[in-house]
Formats: C-alpha cells, structure tokens, sequence
C-alpha cells in the first residue's frame, strides 16, 4: 500500500484543524460599504474600524480602567505602619544578605588569586613549561565561585534598587 496519500491526507487534516490566533481583529467598513477583517486597522480614508472580540483578551480603555481597580473588600489589607515596618525589615535582611556575599566574594577572589600564583607539580610539562589545560581546568571552580558571588551581589542590588 503506498503510504504518501495517506500521509497527505492526515497532514491536511491537522493543518486544518490548527487555529490561527491573533491578538486583535479589526472589523473595517470602508466608505462605499465594503467589509474587511483584519489583524490590522484600514488605512484606507474613511474607513471605520472596530475591534472584534474572538475571546482573546482585547486591550482596551475598559480594560485598562478595569486593571487599575483597587483590590475587592474581602482582600486582605495592611496598613501604612505595618507595611512600611516590612519592608524596613526586609531591606535590613537584603543589606546584610549584600554584605556576606560582597565579604564571600573578597574570600573567593583571594582564593583564586593563590591559586593563580601556584604552579602543582603534575601541572609542568617536562620540557619545562606549564601545561595551561590542566591550570585552566584547577581554576575554573574558583572563577566559576567568584561569578557566583557577583551575580548573588547584582540580584541584591536590584532587589534593594526595587525597595527605595
């Protein structure tokens, strides 16, 4: 039985089944009455564009109001003190956070910096040299631990940046 009609068949019927999606549909009527549906508003003189609903949320002013609505009655509430006592003492804990990275990242830079000046014996080559794969290769936990430091110290820094 030769298999590519079959597959053709089944291959049409999934693309025909898969749904184009679009963010916005404009329903454009042109002045001599013409109706045209598109993803784009007509720019075409004269044409009155309205958005279509196809149960894809639509961006509107409504929208926009209904988002800037204060929380319902039954949501919980804080008041000024209590939050600001919050947020006082989550800056505290981010600020010390910040300063035993900033301290683990000075730790971790002196470390590789020993280890950066140390030369192990099964690192030389026997002409002399020094085998830089093998160095490469001991040094990388140490450059690996000093980028942890920096970005843990970057996120605290955002996160403090976030709370003034």
């Amino acid at each position: 039985m030769n298999s590519k009609p079959y597959f053709l068949v089944v291959a049409l019927g999934v693309l025909a089944v898969v749904p184009v999606w679009a963010d916005v549909m404009y329903q454009c009527v042109d002045a001599d009455g013409h109706k045209t549906f598109s993803n784009v508003k007509s720019a075409s003189r004269g044409a009155r564009c309205t958005v279509m609903n196809l149960g894809v949320p639509v961006s509107s002013a409504a929208d926009k109001s209904a988002r800037s609505k204060p929380s319902p009655e039954s949501f919980p509430k804080v008041d000024n003190n209590t939050q600001r006592a919050r947020d006082n003492e989550r800056r505290r804990i981010l600020e010390n956070e910040l300063e035993a990275e900033q301290k683990n990242l000075e730790q971790a830079k002196k470390e590789l910096a020993e280890q950066e000046g140390t030369i192990l014996p099964n690192e030389r080559m026997v002409g002399g040299g020094i085998s830089g794969g093998k160095v490469e290769e001991r040094l990388q936990p140490f450059r690996n631990k000093v980028g942890l430091h920096e970005r843990n110290i970057e996120a605290i820094q955002k996160e403090l940046y976030r709370l003034r």
